[in-house]
């Protein structure tokens, strides 16, 4: 939402409450209102009794809407006062009625409930129903059963720094359409909510719509924007039209949901525009275009883009693939499982579909290379890591800084200084195979009157190499397998990113088919193939 909504707003940043009232808020709260003192503190976690008169309080309190006393039943009464009284005041929330479920979750202590209210504002008024859940723990200074406490706990959208509206929306709403037409709803949608919200906050004004009277959250803590919890008062919406396809949207929608904090990003390399974008993560997070994380090998890409265009080697130039390979005395190893060939007759095609650590190790040592070369080619050729795309949302478009000792080597195979998200990754495949850099965008230029951003390209020479490479990987090296069920003009790379104190990779890939690019990621995915590789063959199957 934009400065100068009309309307109640809340007041203060919940992130700073939260992290500074901690279990100490509880005692304070307490001791003013005498309670605890005298009883036997008590450990282990609470009991069926505890939680059920624990929530039982709790929901009582919510309900008459006396915000200390229900504060005072969670482990953080400061920051939970904080937003029940925006619930009361600022959102004007009234006749609460709460309706908890069967307890479930370790040891049942953890309680579902349904929600029922009414909404005021001007003379006008309207039903909310909602619901959430809560978890009751024992205090850890007190020994008392408390709600452990969220904002969740009020509403399950809001999070730490959000906050309450009540009143006349700054921004009209907005009916977002597909490339062909096609209405695109968060409801159908999930992972464009976030998105379309911002698209609302940004586009709103002069889509030609007029604004409505809501109940929202505005989020403080992240780019998107504010989410509409009820509308009171219906406004006008502007059509806004954006890039998306809805057939390869509904494809990504589904992909992403069968791996845990997953990212993937569609493109159509001859045009630059986003064909879908979704997120499957806890956070909400909108990682496909913010994303910043190791690439792991989809990164050599980029590493034989620039060992090609500076004369290193090519396609069928030599590229030996040792088992180790020492740079500035820090060791790199190839994956498991990997044999080496040392031969004469390795080449970088080789080396590349068999995504060979080594080879790309050895060959960045060579002349005229330097520790800004790979920042060069990136940014030069592929447009990334320079901080100028205009996709028409909140983007990061990759970071590929000049880098020295041991990390000029990891950054080659995308470990190191290297950060990527599945939206950089597809542009970088967009770009590998067509030879020109197109910055991807989710709504016309022409809208705004924003420039997008440009870059040289790549040479034609060097763009055949790469998408030949590409095309071996997908049907006889490391992604032959994911990728067996396409038809079709295809090609890929695997990659796969190891993350200090994680156990198991995040899993990276980014293939083509036809005029579609796609690249996925999943934290702790594993190798490429195992996590980001099947998602991307599904979308990859819409967009054909």
């Amino acid at each position: 939402m934009r400065k100068g909504v009309k309307g109640a707003i809340v007041g203060g940043v919940l992130a700073a409450m939260v992290g500074g009232a901690g279990y100490g808020g509880y005692n304070i709260v307490t001791a003013l209102n005498g309670d605890g003192g005298g009883v036997e503190k008590r450990t282990g976690p609470p009991g069926e009794d505890e939680v059920r008169e624990t929530t039982e309080k709790f929901f009582a309190a919510w309900e008459k809407g006396d915000a200390a006393t229900a504060s005072s039943y969670t482990n953080d009464a400061v920051a939970a006062q904080a937003v029940f009284g925006s619930f009361v005041d600022a959102a004007r929330i009234t006749d609460v009625k709460i309706e908890p479920g069967r307890p479930t979750g370790s040891g049942d202590r953890t309680v579902p409930y349904s929600v029922a209210a009414t909404v005021s504002y001007d003379g006008r008024s309207k039903k909310l129903a909602y619901e959430s859940r809560l978890t009751v723990v024992r205090g850890k200074t007190t020994g008392r059963p408390l709600v452990d406490w969220r904002p969740s706990v009020v509403h399950p959208e809001l999070k730490a720094g959000d906050t309450l509206f009540l009143g006349e929306a700054a921004a009209p709403p907005i009916e977002a359409v597909d490339r062909n037409g096609k209405v695109l709803t968060k409801e159908k949608y999930p992972s464009l909510g976030p998105i379309l919200d911002t698209l609302r906050e940004r586009y709103g004004p002069d889509a030609g719509g007029t604004p409505g009277i809501e109940l929202g959250i505005r989020h403080t803590t992240t780019n998107a924007g504010d989410t509409t919890l009820l509308t009171l008062a219906e406004g006008k919406a502007g059509k806004l039209e954006t890039t998306i396809s809805a057939g390869v949207q509904a494809a990504a929608e589904k992909a992403v949901k069968k791996f845990g904090e997953s990212s993937v990003v569609a493109l159509q390399p001859s045009t630059g525009q986003v064909l879908a974008v979704a997120n499957n993560r806890s956070d909400g997070f909108n990682a496909a275009f913010q994303g910043e994380l190791p690439p792991g090998s989809t990164m050599k890409i980029i590493t034989a883009a620039m060992l090609i265009d500076n004369g290193v080697t090519s396609m069928n130039g030599p590229a030996p693939c040792p088992d180790t390979a020492t740079w500035q005395s820090q060791t790199f190893k190839n994956l498991p499982g990997l044999k080496a060939d040392e031969t004469a007759n390795a080449t970088l095609a080789n080396s590349f579909e068999r995504s060979c650590n080594t080879a790309f190790i050895k060959l960045i040592d060579e002349e005229p290379l330097t520790d800004a070369s790979l920042t060069e080619e990136a940014q030069e050729r592929f447009g990334i890591g320079r901080d100028d795309w205009k996709t028409g949302i909140a983007s990061m478009d990759g970071k590929v800084p000049p880098s020295g000792g041991p990390n000029r080597a990891a950054n080659a195979i995308g470990q190191g200084d290297v950060l990527m998200n599945p939206l950089n990754m597809a542009s970088v495949t967009s770009t590998a195979i067509t030879g020109r850099f197109r910055q991807p965008y989710l709504v016309s230029p022409k809208l705004d009157e924003r420039e997008l951003a440009t870059a040289e390209g790549l040479k034609a020479s060097t763009a055949s190499q790469l998408k030949q490479m590409m095309r071996l990987t997908a049907t006889q090296g490391t992604a032959k397998t994911v990728m067996a069920g396409l038809s079709g003009d295809i090609g890929a790379k695997t990659g796969s990113a190891e993350i200090d104190g994680q156990a198991v990779a995040d899993s990276w890939f980014t293939g083509f088919r036809g005029d579609v690019a796609a690249a996925a990621m999943s934290e702790g995915g594993g190798r490429g193939g195992e996590a980001a590789g099947p998602i991307v063959v599904d979308v990859l199957k819409a967009g054909g």
